[in-house]
Order: structure tokens, then C-alpha cells, then sequence
């Protein structure tokens, strides 16, 4: 018996572009052809074609095949790597599964950062941006640290304020705005303390770290954010100084 490549492929549960891609790949012979041309499959082409097809249908690249094939002492070592890395895949597609879930059921963008599913659709596009660059820089203990930061504050006025801030914004308007947002920030600095110095918990270098955050920081806010970001900040540090003063700023000991 004779078979076409079409009559392999359905034979095989295949597609004669993949027989074809397996003899450019040199996985399957190539057989024998009539006088008019046509290739003749015979039963070694079926098993042959049949065996590449479990391989592949175990997660073997196709690299690999023809020595799994041709060498049984390196069939264990080469399905432990498969399996190895098919384990990967299946955590991440748990993953990926467990994301769209939060996705759903926070109504928010797919292309929200990770974690913040809840809260992401009340994002602004810059906090959103700056999210997903403070993914790539901190641990996650900080980026836990940072969800319970953005939950307290998402759907706030103050937040709301700031979002609304335009460029233009005179003097008045951002102080006001500054003001507002400074107690929320004290507190973070209180609940969070290394968030007074958070290029110390990055994962990577100093340099790097504020190079990435000031560069994101100016061009995802406007000047006037930028400024009642500014003045938030010193208001917090201020008066979280003088609640907490330092230990050098004490009355010193008598004979000292």
C-alpha cells in the first residue's frame, strides 16, 4: 500500500505542510516517487510520521527528536527537561488564568499592573504607567507595601484633585492641592518608612533606579503636579519631622 503526502497527512492526523516541514527538518525520509512525479508513503513513513507526532504531543522540541529517537539511554534526561519546562508553562498559565480572574472581576484594563486589578480601572494613565514601572524595580514586599497605599487613597479627593491639576494651575490652586495630599503622605511615610528613601529598596542599582523614576515622573505629570508633588512631600517630611524629632535635635544631657 501507497499513500500521497494529502493521504499521510489525514492518515496521521497532520497537515501536508507539516510533512513537508518535517523533511526540510530531515525528521522524515523522504520516499520514494512515481513516474510522474507523486511521492509513495509506505508504512514506515506512517510510524515514522506517527512517532515524531507523540513526541511532539509530549512537549519535545523538535530539535530534539531525531536524538530521542535514535538514542533510548537519553530518553529519561530529555522528558525530565520537558517535563521541567512544562511545568513551568502551567504555572504560568495558572497565572495568567488567576489575573484575567482579578482582571474580570475589577472591571479594570488588561493591561493593568499586576496586583492592582481591584483598583486599576479608578487609575490615572500615569499612575497606571508608574505602577508598571515600580513593578520592575521594587520586591514584593514593597509592591505589597504599594497596593495598600494605592487602596487607601483610590477614589480620594485629594487624588482626585491632583489627577484633575492642570499645567496652568496658579499658585493658590497648588498649594491647595499640596496641602491636601501631604496627610495621606505622612502617613505612608510612617506606616512605610522606607518610602522617605525608595531607591533603597530597589532591586537594582542606585543610578538606575532614580534615572528610570525621574525620567517616568516628568513625563507622565504635568509642571504643576509636578510642584504640588513637590511641596506634598516637604509638608509631610516637615511635619513628620517635628512629631518624631531626631534624636541629635534633643536638649543634651546636663554635664554633656
Amino acid at each position: 500500500m501507497a499513500w500521497s503526502t494529502r493521504q499521510l497527512a489525514d492518515l496521521t492526523g497532520t497537515t501536508v505542510n507539516t510533512v513537508r516541514h518535517y523533511h526540510r527538518l530531515g525528521l522524515l525520509e523522504l520516499p520514494e516517487r512515481t513516474v510522474n512525479g507523486y511521492k509513495q508513503y509506505g508504512v514506515q513513513h506512517v510510524v515514522r510520521l506517527l512517532r515524531i507526532r507523540r513526541l511532539v504531543d509530549l512537549g519535545v522540541p523538535l530539535a530534539q527528536i531525531s536524538g530521542i529517537s535514535s538514542e533510548v539511554e537519553r530518553t529519561p534526561e530529555a522528558l525530565l527537561a520537558v517535563d521541567a519546562h512544562l511545568a513551568e508553562q502551567i504555572e504560568q498559565l495558572q497565572r495568567a488564568r488567576q489575573d484575567i480572574a482579578a482582571i474580570l472581576r475589577g472591571n479594570g484594563p488588561a493591561d493593568g499592573p499586576r496586583g492592582f486589578e481591584s483598583v486599576s480601572a479608578q487609575l490615572s494613565s500615569a499612575d497606571s504607567s508608574m505602577l508598571h514601572l515600580y513593578a520592575q524595580l521594587y520586591d514584593e514586599d514593597a509592591l505589597a507595601d504599594l497596593r495598600r497605599m494605592v487602596e487607601a487613597e483610590v477614589g480620594d479627593t485629594a487624588e482626585a484633585a491632583f489627577n484633575a491639576l492642570g499645567p496652568d494651575a496658579d499658585d493658590a490652586t497648588r498649594q491647595r492641592v499640596a496641602e491636601a495630599l501631604a496627610p495621606a503622605m505622612e502617613q505612608h511615610m510612617r506606616d512605610y518608612p522606607w518610602v522617605l528613601d525608595p531607591v533603597a529598596r530597589s532591586r537594582r542599582s542606585a543610578e538606575a533606579t532614580t534615572e528610570a523614576f525621574v525620567s517616568a515622573v516628568v513625563e507622565l505629570y504635568n509642571p504643576a503636579q509636578l510642584d504640588a508633588l513637590a511641596r506634598s512631600d516637604a509638608i509631610a517630611r516637615s511635619r513628620l519631622q517635628q512629631a518624631d524629632p531626631a534624636d541629635g535635635d534633643a536638649e543634651d544631657e546636663p554635664g554633656s
